[in-house]
């Protein structure tokens, strides 16, 4: 899968270098020996990342790949100082995770929803100093200043863990895309193929003064833990959420081995998965026609919290939202 998805990128960052320190000396008139007074060169920006609450995704990081602070200007005559370099803010969502982009160590984990925390990852160069520093009883008029201070760099992956209430999950094609769009403000792609959801999808459910989020996952298919199809890309997406909500197609002769098989799919990337609360939707309700499968699913998830709806009849679309809002806590 290529880097870039909206959920993970890779990104070159990079603080500021520092100004080079000046090398000057007093040029006044009636001064006839004037002294050293090259001034320092101003500290280069730091590398910083923001959390803003009020984003979703790591899409707006797709477009750049290279992200560079501001250097430090260099001393001038006078003593006077260099400008310090601006920092640079990298925004991200809350549940972003920064890893270094080689050894996948974890730098930080922003899994709290703090709008507006910052958190200063490399720090800009120290601005060198002028001649004027340099300046002695035995050395009045030095001709040397530093350098300043050179910039950090690093390779960081950028990972986005999706934080909701309540994750979709199925099979493509199971209707959470649907689901999520008639139940909340979300607006996912939605089309009678496979694969339409090609990444996660957050939604909000408001009853009444309470609000639930609730994230379609894109499909699982069997494999998906071992790089099929979509592979396990998003299935990390889950790890945050307090419940899951299991999709299963009533259209489909089939829909029991798909619940079969969800699990396994889920045990075999993280077997905690499956000790959150989960809710088993029968979904396409109108397709079975005889009630047969209805029946069975009656049946078979007596002991689960489970319901069948029909986004196309509205059927049990209200007794659903009651379901999801006594599973957010």
């Amino acid at each position: 899968m290529p880097r870039g998805f909206v959920d993970e990128t890779l990104l070159e960052v990079s603080s500021g270098t520092g100004g080079a320190g000046a090398v000057s000396f007093r040029r006044e008139k009636y001064v006839p020996k004037g002294g050293p007074d090259g001034g320092d060169g101003g500290k280069g920006g730091d590398l910083v990342f923001v959390v803003k609450s009020n984003l979703k995704t790591l899409s707006h990081l797709s477009g750049n790949k290279r992200y560079k602070a501001k250097n430090g200007d260099p001393g001038r005559g006078r003593k006077c100082h260099g400008k310090d370099g601006e920092d640079l803010e990298i925004t991200v969502p809350p549940g972003t995770i920064i890893r270094d982009g080689i050894t996948q160590q974890v730098y930080k984990d922003f899994d709290q929803d703090l709008d507006g925390e910052r958190w200063s990852f490399l720090r800009g160069g120290k601005g060198g100093l002028g001649n004027w520093h340099f300046r002695s009883a035995r050395k009045q008029a030095p001709k040397y200043a530093q350098d300043g201070i050179p910039c950090q760099e690093a390779s960081v992956l950028i990972e986005l863990n999706v934080i909701a209430d309540i994750g979709f999950v199925g099979f493509p094609s199971a209707g959470k895309s649907s689901l999520l769009r008639e139940l909340t403000n979300a607006n996912p792609k939605v089309a009678p193929y496979p694969f339409t959801t090609k990444i996660p999808n957050l939604g909000v459910l408001r009853i009444s003064e309470k609000e639930v989020v609730l994230a379609d996952i894109p499909g699982i298919i069997k494999g998906a833990s071992h790089g099929i199809g979509l592979g396990f890309k998003f299935l990390k997406h889950i790890s945050r959420t307090q419940a899951l909500a299991f999709m299963l197609d009533l259209g489909e002769d089939n829909f029991l081995e798909t619940y079969d098989q969800l699990l396994k799919e889920l045990e075999i990337y993280e077997p905690s998965l499956l000790n959150k609360e989960r809710l088993i939707i029968g979904t396409k309700k109108d397709l079975d026609e005889m009630g047969e499968r209805g029946m069975i699913f009656e049946e078979t998830f007596k002991s689960l919290p489970h319901i069948q709806v029909s986004i196309f009849t509205r059927e049990g679309m209200e007794d659903l939202k009651t379901l999801f809002l006594s599973l957010a806590k």
